[in-house]
């Protein structure tokens, strides 16, 4: 959206240090900028914030800047009232605090057993267009996809891995310095969030538990059987996977992996 001459002035003119209310209730700053991230802080409604910088990020009812507030974190700028829905102050450098571990080998064959390969696009069990190794589409016609269709397994592994940084991108920013993986606990996190979405990891209870420090193989072990469902039912593929899952997390002798310094 573009500023208004009275909105360029009032942020030019603004001080260094000022301090924008929280408009909603319980308004939760991130890691990073977008609703995957881990939630660092909780701010009450009029709760005074001083931004560092601003950058863009997941959209909260169309309005994609994230505000990096002195705590260090980011809260959705739609929850902070600034005067107007543009920039107030400097962008931030980069947009992402933390380099994600890349899976293990283990891991990559795991996804890719499970997902199998279908060089076109079809109808997965929970109704999504999808192609390849389980690459989800963003429309009927799989347009998004940059490979030739149908794909090539050549190219299907190229899919693969770009959509595997996404997840473990995802998987990252969400746990804190208390969740201590290793590489096949990471990787068959993985797993889970590449078959059941960020978002919903986010919002689980498995991280939750982790982020308070429980033991990593006891909370899959007991969280990673519940998700087995698609549309109501139990699906026997997926029950196959949480325990593909957890026999690789299980498996000792991989690198730490998380946390990693940011």
């Amino acid at each position: 959206m573009k500023l208004t001459v009275l909105a360029v002035l009032a942020s030019s003119l603004a001080p260094a240090l000022a301090s924008y209310p929280i408009t909603g209730d319980n308004v939760n700053c991130r890691s990073g900028p977008g609703t995957s991230y881990a939630v660092k802080k909780v701010y009450a409604k009029g709760h005074g914030v001083t931004l560092s910088c601003q950058t863009t990020g997941t959209s909260v009812n169309g309005n994609s800047i994230w505000d990096k507030t002195s705590d260090g974190c980011y809260v959705a700028d739609y929850y902070v009232k600034t005067g107007t829905n543009g920039y107030v102050t400097k962008k931030c450098g980069s947009t992402s605090t933390c380099v994600a571990p890349k899976s293990n080998q283990a891991t990559v064959d795991l996804i890719a057993e499970f997902e199998g390969f279908v060089n076109h696009v079809y109808t997965d069990a929970t109704g999504h267009p999808t192609v390849g190794y389980g690459h989800l589409c963003s429309n009927s016609k799989c347009s998004d996809v940059k490979y030739k269709i149908p794909l090539t397994k050549t190219d299907g592994k190229k899919l693969l891995a770009d959509d595997m940084k996404r997840f473990e991108k995802c998987i990252t920013a969400m746990l804190t310095s208390k969740a201590v993986l290793n590489l096949n606990q990471y990787g068959a996190l993985v797993s889970w969030s590449f078959n059941m979405g960020c978002g919903a990891a986010q919002t689980s209870t498995l991280v939750k538990r982790l982020n308070k420090g429980e033991n990593v193989n006891t909370v899959l072990s007991q969280e990673l059987p519940k998700w087995v469902h698609g549309n109501g039912k139990v699906l026997p593929g997926l029950v196959r996977r949480r325990n593909a899952e957890i026999a690789l997390a299980k498996k000792s002798g991989s690198a730490k992996a998380l946390p990693v310094k940011c």
